[in-house]
């Protein structure tokens, strides 16, 4: 099989809807996603499938949805009125989320991307006022137009970047924070946080796999990075912590769990907080409005 079945950031797309699909599918799931099988198709199951490691993608996209979906739950009962999902790639929460029926969704991304899901999700019906928007966020004259009509005609606006951030260099991020900064109407923006020690790990999980795909988002201090460019973080919840809250543990083979367990005994307390907050995922909000 070959190694280049993830061409582009799009392709990851297809990969993260199949282990949406994988959870909905089990017991004790953490939430259900009917259409996630259906988009990521036969295309998300043989990218998986060439993936090392498909125990540890299928925990993470687990607990991600799960943790994005009450960040979404507790911003809606705050009153926001206006969803913008940037990058969207094949999210389904405007059809399987408990959303007011008024509720604005805005999902922005490749002309392909938003093509395919008109196509597959044709015959379905949203349970907000969803709107799909063709457009490369990486075309920042066309971007700003964009958020500037969305900000025109939103009371309180979420932002969410699921998967975004780390494909992008510092360079874009600052742009992307700044333009999203300027907007009146924003009031949160949920950003993905990865470790430094968790972006070096990457490569060495995945090699070659992820070439056409590489995470670039690596600054010195993640939180000082956003605070430079206006932001500040309201909330972080790590992967771990939220793990540990769903009781949906990190699923360790037999052996290797056997000895994390023995090497835990003797890790320092720093090294410990190091995996405490490997991962996580941020709801920033604007500097000026921090309390």
């Amino acid at each position: 099989m070959t190694d280049t079945l993830i061409e582009n950031v799009s392709d990851t797309a297809f990969w993260v809807a199949h282990y949406r699909g994988v959870e909905t599918a089990r017991s004790d799931a953490l939430f259900q996603d009917p259409l996630a099988a259906r988009l990521a198709g036969d295309r998300g199951g043989k990218i998986a499938q060439a993936m090392p490691f498909s125990f540890f993608t299928a925990w993470t996209i687990a607990v991600r949805t799960s943790l994005i979906d009450d960040y979404i739950r507790a911003a809606v009962a705050e009153g926001i009125d206006t969803v913008l999902n940037l990058g969207a790639g094949l999210d389904t929460r405007p059809y399987r989320m408990d959303l007011p029926s008024d509720l604005a969704w805005i999902e922005v991304d490749y002309p392909a991307v938003m093509d395919f899901k008109d196509q597959q999700l044709a015959q379905e019906s949203p349970r907000c006022q969803l709107t799909r928007i063709k457009l490369d966020l990486a075309n920042i004259a066309e971007r700003r137009r964009l958020l500037a009509d969305i900000d025109a005609r939103a009371n309180k606006m979420l932002v969410l970047t699921e998967g975004v951030v780390p494909y992008l260099s510092e360079e874009e991020t600052a742009s992307l924070a700044d333009d999203l900064r300027q907007l009146e109407h924003v009031c949160y923006w949920i950003v993905d946080y990865f470790s430094r020690n968790a972006f070096k790990s990457r490569p060495r999980l995945l090699g070659q796999k992820m070439r056409n795909a590489p995470f670039k988002f690596d600054p010195e201090d993640w939180f000082s990075f956003f605070a430079e460019h206006g932001w500040h973080c309201k909330e972080m919840r790590y992967m771990a912590e939220e793990a540990r809250r769903l009781k949906r543990p990190f699923p360790l083979p037999p052996v290797a769990k056997m000895i994390w367990g023995l090497r835990s005994l003797f890790m320092s307390q720093r090294r410990r907080e190091a995996f405490r907050k490997f991962a996580g995922y941020a709801l920033l909000e604007p500097l000026s409005r921090t309390r």
